[in-house]
This record gives structure tokens, C-alpha cells and sequence, in this order.
């Protein structure tokens, strides 16, 4: 088994005693409720450490987010959504590496699911993800809808700009079913309105918005949810995240004055 050379960073006294230093500089009161991360550079690192198959890295950065939520659940984040798989990537995605993709997916909502306290959520497109991965998803959900640990979105077959458009279509069938006037519809329309029926109704935006392997754009992501988001940025790619790297993305949130407009 190849080991990169973060992974071995982590595993010294001396990292330990900076990862303990960096949660003692993050105070309570400070820590973001809800996590959106954006985990990239999976393919990137399974081909510079040599692997034949980009499943490689898409396993590697699976176990990698089982390990981030488990930082975020113990610092006391109340939600985390991860960005795992677009509806752009279900469309364009080449077929081998989408069905391997579609696999270590569902594994993961599994090992979620089987933990027992977290709750685990599907956000995304149904009609155009393989019913073997929907059901997974599903079960999931089912499984954990009663825990009251950390709840967890899986962004599967998810893309921002369509989320807005499923979320009026929502609004327009109900207020037709209402027989509601067209009047009447446009002067309901509120941009509270419209967040209720986002595939995350009922939840609060992202606090922080990380995206990993050095690139610098939202991909489609939680775009409405993002609007007062901060975001934090990290060179390293998605299996070779550690702690201390997210610890310190909480610290520098933490140090920011959110002013939401005002």
C-alpha cells in the first residue's frame, strides 16, 4: 500500500501536540454549525502516487470523509454536507470511473448509516441517479431518521442551479393545487419561500464552505445556501486532508467578522 507523505505527518508527538493546540485556539462560541465540504483532487492523487485506477483515489477520499466527519462531530458541528457527486458528473462522468463512483458512494451512505448515532440525509436529483444507488440513499436516510447525533447530507447527483429550479416548481404545483392565481403566486414568492423548499428545507445555511486540492470555485454548490457562507481553501488534496487542517480552516473562521450585509 502506497502512504503519502501527509499521512505520515500525522501521525508524530509533535503532530499531536499541535492538532491539541490548534482545538485549544477555537473557542465554543465560535465553531460553525453547519460544514459544507467540497472534497476534490481524489483522481489527482491517485495519479500522482501511481495507482492504475482513479477509484483509488475516490476510495481514499471516501475514507477520508468518514474521518472528517468524526473531527467535525467532536469539535461540535451540527451538520455537515459533502459534496460527493454532481448531476453534471452523473451526465458527463466517464461510464467505468461513474460506476466505481456510484459503488464507493453507496458503501459510504452504508458505513454512515450503520454507525448509529449519526442522521444521514440524501440532497440531490433522484430521476437521474441508478436505482442501486438510490436505494442505498434511501436506506440510509430510513435507518438514521430518528438519531439526534450529527446529521450528515450526502450531496449525490446534486447540482445548485437545478436545486433552485426543483424548488419553484415545488411552490408552483402546490399553489396550483390550491388554485391559487398567477398574481397570487408571484407575490408569495420570497426568498424565505424558496429556501424552505430547497433539497436542505429546514436546515441552516453553511456557516464554512471548504474545498480542498488548491482550486478556488463552487462548482454548482449549495449556491443559494452559500450566499453569506465563508469560505476556506486548502492545497491539499482530497485523501490527504488532515486535522490540522481543518482545525485550522475552523480557526480562521472563527477570527472573521460576519457582518451578513450590515
Amino acid at each position: 500500500m502506497v502512504i503519502s507523505s501527509r499521512e505520515n505527518e500525522g501521525t508524530g508527538p509533535l503532530y499531536r501536540l499541535y492538532a491539541s493546540r490548534l482545538r485549544r485556539q477555537i473557542a465554543v462560541d465560535r465553531v460553525p454549525d453547519h460544514v459544507a465540504m467540497m472534497i476534490d483532487g481524489n483522481r489527482r492523487w491517485a495519479r500522482q502516487l501511481g495507482f492504475e485506477s482513479p477509484a483509488d483515489g475516490h476510495r481514499a477520499g471516501a475514507d477520508k470523509m468518514v474521518e472528517f466527519l468524526g473531527w467535525c462531530d467532536e469539535l461540535g458541528v451540527g451538520v455537515v454536507t459533502l459534496y460527493l457527486l454532481s448531476n453534471d458528473n452523473v451526465i458527463k462522468r466517464d461510464r467505468a470511473e461513474l460506476q466505481d463512483l456510484i459503488e464507493i458512494i453507496a458503501d459510504l451512505a452504508g458505513r454512515l448509516a450503520r454507525r448509529g448515532d449519526w442522521q444521514v440525509q440524501h440532497v440531490g436529483r433522484e430521476d437521474t441517479l441508478p436505482a442501486s444507488l438510490l436505494g442505498a440513499l434511501r436506506d440510509a436516510a430510513t435507518q438514521t431518521a430518528d438519531n439526534k447525533g450529527l446529521h450528515v447530507n450526502l450531496a449525490v447527483g446534486y447540482g445548485g442551479r437545478y436545486e433552485i429550479v426543483d424548488a419553484v416548481r415545488k411552490i408552483i404545483q402546490k399553489h396550483d393545487e390550491r388554485g391559487g392565481t398567477l398574481e397570487e403566486l408571484a407575490g408569495s414568492l420570497t426568498p424565505e419561500v424558496i429556501g424552505e423548499h430547497l433539497y436542505t428545507g429546514g436546515q441552516k445555511d453553511p456557516d464554512l464552505v471548504i474545498r480542498t486540492s488548491g482550486e478556488q470555485r463552487l462548482s454548482d454548490f449549495l449556491l443559494w445556501q452559500s450566499a453569506h457562507s465563508e469560505f476556506y481553501f486548502l492545497e491539499a488534496l482530497g485523501p490527504d486532508l488532515r486535522e490540522v487542517d481543518f482545525l485550522r480552516a475552523v480557526r480562521d473562521f472563527g477570527s472573521r467578522d460576519r457582518r451578513f450585509g450590515k
